[in-house]
């Protein structure tokens, strides 16, 4: 059984010591744990203290292009390692290296496809109040959204099967977290939230400028994949608006009518036609773009079978 840990990176020459000292050698139920370093286009010294450290593999990307961008680079590195377990961490050693065990246990027992760790979120000072309620609201809209019950749904610190890790597809570019877990919740993989600890903070999130920023493009990224993987249900909801406005103008143009004053609501009734007209567009793009879903899924099924075949062939040949 081979446990990899990937550990994205962004100018992290400071921390990455602190983080390596922190990951485990070993653990029982794993044979073999290798380290995998994606640099994200780093201006400093980060590979080379990598290589210095002992990281077994390390990924460069020229340019910075994002976590989200890392994230899948890594996890496609893992594959072709022939991993058997994934476990993504960050850099800046947020999350205690010891409850790495913790979070791949359910996945050697066969009780999860991926684990993500689940932060004190009380606990945790350096948040402030307004951040750990927007966490938690976070948490629960993509539960709603996935179909999966998760407390932490920003934590970075999860593992994955090999199998759950081949069906992952990232097409955002800010971050990984809330797509992967809708992504996971519509192929049925069986998800589920353990307890971790968290090491004091180093620094400043670079991904979060501030709380407002991070709501703001955290709501675009769930409606954008929302919209997505369920788009008949979101554009459903979406034309209910111009539904009810259009039924209320109609009602309120009945009524006056029948008072005697319908010569006088005409506007009404031509506006309550158009908003229903309208209504009636937008969830025809959601029966559109619902066949144009059911043709993804059907393309990522593929991908998955070509990269199952692409990776087991690959890890042979080396």
């Amino acid at each position: 059984m081979k446990l990899i840990i990937q550990v994205p990176c962004f100018n992290e020459e400071d921390s990455i010591p602190v983080t390596f000292r922190n990951l485990p050698d070993k653990i029982v139920g794993i044979d073999t744990i290798e380290y995998l370093l994606i640099d994200d286009g780093s201006t400093d010294r980060t590979s080379e203290v990598a290589k210095k450290l002992g990281f077994h593999h390390i990924v460069n990307i020229l340019k910075n292009k994002g976590l989200a961008n890392a994230f899948k680079a890594g996890i496609d590195e893992c594959l072709k390692l022939g991993a058997d377990i994934i476990v993504n961490t960050d850099a800046d050693n947020q999350y205690d290296g010891n409850c790495i065990k913790d979070i791949i246990y359910p996945i050697l027992n066969g009780r999860a496809d991926a684990v993500i760790g689940q932060r004190p979120i009380n606990e945790i000072k350096e948040f402030s109040f307004l951040k750990k309620k927007m966490e938690k609201l976070g948490s629960w809209v993509v539960g709603l959204v996935s179909g999966i019950k998760i407390s932490d749904a920003p934590s970075g610190f999860r593992a994955f099967s090999r199998e759950a890790a081949l069906k992952i597809n990232i097409i955002s570019k800010y971050t990984y977290t809330l797509e992967n877990i809708i992504q996971m919740g519509r192929k049925n993989l069986t998800v589920i939230s353990v307890p971790v600890k968290v090491n004091k903070n180093t620094r400043n999130s670079r991904l979060v400028k501030n709380n407002f920023n991070y709501i703001f493009r955290s709501l675009i990224t769930i409606i954008r994949i929302f919209a997505i993987y369920k788009p008949l249900r979101f554009f459903a909801m979406l034309s209910l608006l111009p539904f009810i406005a259009c039924i209320v103008l109609f009602v309120r143009f009945i009524i006056f009518y029948a008072m005697g004053f319908g010569n006088l609501l005409i506007k009404s009734l031509i506006t309550g036609g158009v908003l229903l007209i309208f209504s009636m567009i937008i969830v025809t793009i959601g029966l559109l773009s619902d066949i144009i879903s059911t043709n993804r899924f059907l393309i990522e099924d593929i991908l998955y079978k070509l990269k199952k075949l692409e990776y087991v062939k690959n890890y042979k040949n080396e």
